[in-house]
C-alpha cells in the first residue's frame, strides 16, 4: 500500500514521505495567497478556494485567515459560512455539509496519534474521517476530533470539544462534548434565552 493510500486507511502510518511534503507545500502555498488577498478580492478567493478543495458549492464564504494540512481531502457544500481562523487537519477526508456556520476558531481533525511514545518517536500518525451534518453551526473555539460525525441541524456550544459523534437536531456543549438537550419548539419563539423571535421582521 502507498502512502497515499496508508493515508485514508485509518491504520498507522509513518508520515515521513518526501514526496508528500512536496505535495503538502503546495497547498500551503495556495493557502498564504488565498490569507493575502485583500477583502474586495472576493472573485480570487473563491478561485483559491476551487483549487485548494477537493469540492466547494455554491455560495460558500471564507473569513481568513485558513490553515488547512492537505485541502484537497475537504469537501464543502453549498452555502457554507467560515468565520476567521479555521484550521483543517485534513489528512483524510473532511465532509462539510450544506448550511453550515463555522465560527472563529474552530479545529476540524482527522489526523490523530498513538499513545504509545516508541511509536511517536517513529512520526506514526493514523487519520480518520469527519462528517459535518446540513446546517449544522460549530461555536467559536470548538475542536472536533478524528472520526466524529455531527447530525444534521445540531449546535454545538463555544469552547466544545467533541470526541464522538453527536446526533441530529440536539444542543451539545462542553469538553468533553455532550448533549445539553433538544432542538425543541421553544427554539421556534425565542431566539436566545427570553428574546422573542419576531415573526414580522422581514
Amino acid at each position: 500500500m502507498d502512502i497515499k493510500a496508508q493515508m485514508h486507511s485509518q491504520k498507522i502510518y509513518y508520515c515521513d514521505d518526501e514526496e508528500l511534503a512536496a505535495k503538502q507545500l503546495e497547498c500551503l502555498d495556495a493557502l498564504y495567497d488565498f490569507n493575502h488577498t485583500r477583502p474586495s478580492q472576493m472573485e480570487k478567493r473563491q478561485e483559491i478556494m476551487k483549487w485548494i478543495f477537493a469540492e466547494v458549492g455554491e455560495n460558500c464564504y471564507i473569513e481568513p485567515p485558513l490553515q488547512a494540512n492537505w485541502g484537497i481531502h475537504t469537501r464543502l457544500g453549498k452555502n457554507v459560512y467560515v468565520n476567521f481562523n479555521l484550521t483543517l487537519v485534513d489528512d483524510t477526508h473532511i465532509y462539510i455539509g450544506d448550511y453550515v456556520m463555522i465560527g472563529p476558531n474552530v479545529t476540524i481533525a482527522t489526523a490523530g496519534h498513538p499513545i504509545e511514545p516508541s511509536l511517536r518517536k517513529k512520526v506514526a500518525q493514523f487519520d480518520i474521517p469527519v462528517t459535518i451534518g446540513n446546517n449544522v453551526w460549530l461555536g467559536a473555539n470548538s475542536v472536533i476530533l478524528p472520526g466524529v460525525t455531527v447530525g444534521e441541524n445540531t449546535v454545538i456550544g463555544a469552547g466544545s470539544v467533541v470526541t464522538k459523534d453527536i446526533p441530529a437536531n440536539v444542543v451539545a456543549v462542553g469538553n468533553p462534548c455532550r448533549v445539553l438537550r433538544e432542538i425543541s419548539e421553544h427554539d421556534k419563539e425565542f431566539y436566545y434565552k427570553n428574546c422573542k423571535i419576531d415573526e414580522t421582521a422581514p
